[in-house]
């Protein structure tokens, strides 16, 4: 009994030493060299992967110039394998499980940079970007950036993809930050688990909602050094940053050429914010009563638009409209415009400005506005106007742009 009672105290002493030493441990963990190529650590949030298609350079080459890209029209070098990523994110205090495509380009000379390429307003569910093989919409120029030789991620968002049956938080800018900032994480997490390596550059770029969020996720990365992620440089298109001046452009307006996108917004708001407030009180009948029909998911942009009108004494409820020029009046959603715009806040990372002089759908004031603010305080920014073009058809010079800028960038 004494044996086994000495033996018993040995073995708490040896534990009790073992333990002191592991927690007195004085070298520090190493720290890789900026520049190297190491994976990233894994983070908790990554859920699984699943196979969508791959596709050759070829292939991916002859979508590029049906796209129009121009000067990177022999940048598309590289086989794809695309891949529908779920990850887990926080939507209204709770853990959803969200998805977005990641396409990573095969046989690459040195491990690839990462882009994160952030898509404009959807109206059909079936545009998400993990749809890209049943939907032309879904196949977007951001999915071609992988065969240039990026590890392209791009999010479906909440309201997308494996989230569809939650309201999409059109224009928030905590929701548009994290499905951004937590796909990254997911992606750098699937990556170490792989060992698939990747450079430690990270480019973000996105046109319409995808240039406000690509601004959302900026933001976010900057103010929180926790999530782990440095930027390299970030290009934004047409995002309306300025929502306050958005609207107020809205309100001043006889008419408004997108009315399916002012109807997104405010519907989000008022599912998202709970103000729960009948549609009556945005819209005039019929339109009122035809909204929820429209915005289904399943109607395009231009089927939305021919339901409603594009004459603003005809579509909205002439007591709101009228309180959206006044003080004082409608200061939930007033205050919610201020809240998610980007007025407070100055980037740090390089970032390059794009908009479209006849853009009839984000008027081009909110960018100017907002690279003038960003300016005036010495940020590294850059404001390109692209002369003539509306707001589709502004997307892809700034995307073939950006490719260039990013190329040259990635070294």
């Amino acid at each position: 009994m004494k044996k086994n009672f000495k033996r018993f105290a040995y073995l708490l002493l040896f534990v009790a030493v073992s333990a002191s030493c592991k927690k007195d441990k004085t070298t520090p963990d190493p720290v890789p060299t900026p520049g190297t190529e190491q994976p990233a650590p894994v983070a908790t949030n990554f859920v699984s992967v699943a196979p969508i298609k791959n596709y050759t350079s070829g292939e991916l080459k002859t979508r590029a110039a049906l796209f129009g890209f121009k000067k990177n029209a022999d940048n598309f070098k590289y086989d794809v394998d695309y891949v529908k990523l779920v990850y887990k994110t926080i939507y209204k205090g709770k853990e959803v499980n969200a998805s977005g495509l990641l396409g990573i380009p095969k046989n690459t000379p040195t491990a690839p940079s990462i882009i994160s390429a952030q898509h404009g307003t959807i109206f059909v569910d079936e545009a998400a970007p993990t749809n890209m093989n049943n939907n032309q919409e879904a196949f977007s120029g951001h999915v071609l950036l992988a065969s240039a030789g990026f590890i392209t991620v791009v999010p479906d968002y909440i309201g997308y993809g494996d989230t569809k049956d939650l309201q999409h938080p059109y224009y928030d800018q905590e929701y548009a930050a994290s499905a951004v900032v937590d796909m990254l994480k997911a992606t750098k997490a699937y990556l170490a688990k792989e060992k698939i390596a990747s450079s430690n550059r990270l480019f973000l770029t996105g046109y319409s909602e995808g240039g406000y969020i690509t601004m959302a996720a900026q933001k976010e990365i900057e103010n929180n050094p926790a999530h782990g992620l440095t930027l390299t440089a970030v290009s934004a298109g047409a995002g309306a940053y300025d929502l306050t001046e958005m609207l107020a452009k809205v309100a001043a307006s006889s008419s408004y050429d997108e009315p399916g996108f002012l109807a997104t917004l405010l519907i989000s708001y008022n599912t998202v914010y709970e103000w729960n407030r009948p549609l009556t009180d945005f819209y005039k009948e019929p339109y009122a009563g035809r909204l929820p029909g429209l915005l289904d998911g399943t109607k395009n942009r231009g089927d939305i638009n021919k339901g409603l009108d594009k004459s603003t004494s005809k579509l909205f409820n002439s007591t709101f409209f009228t309180n959206l020029q006044k003080g004082g009046e409608e200061t939930k959603l007033k205050d919610a415009l201020e809240k998610n715009s980007f007025n407070n806040w100055v980037p740090k990372t390089q970032l390059k400005m794009f908009h479209g002089t006849n853009d009839e759908a984000v008027y081009i004031s909110t960018s100017q506005k907002t690279y003038d603010r960003f300016e005036k305080a010495n940020a590294k920014v850059e404001f390109t106007k692209v002369q003539g073009t509306t707001h589709q058809g502004t997307f892809m010079p700034m995307l073939d742009e950006t490719l260039t800028w990013f190329i040259g960038l990635d070294k």
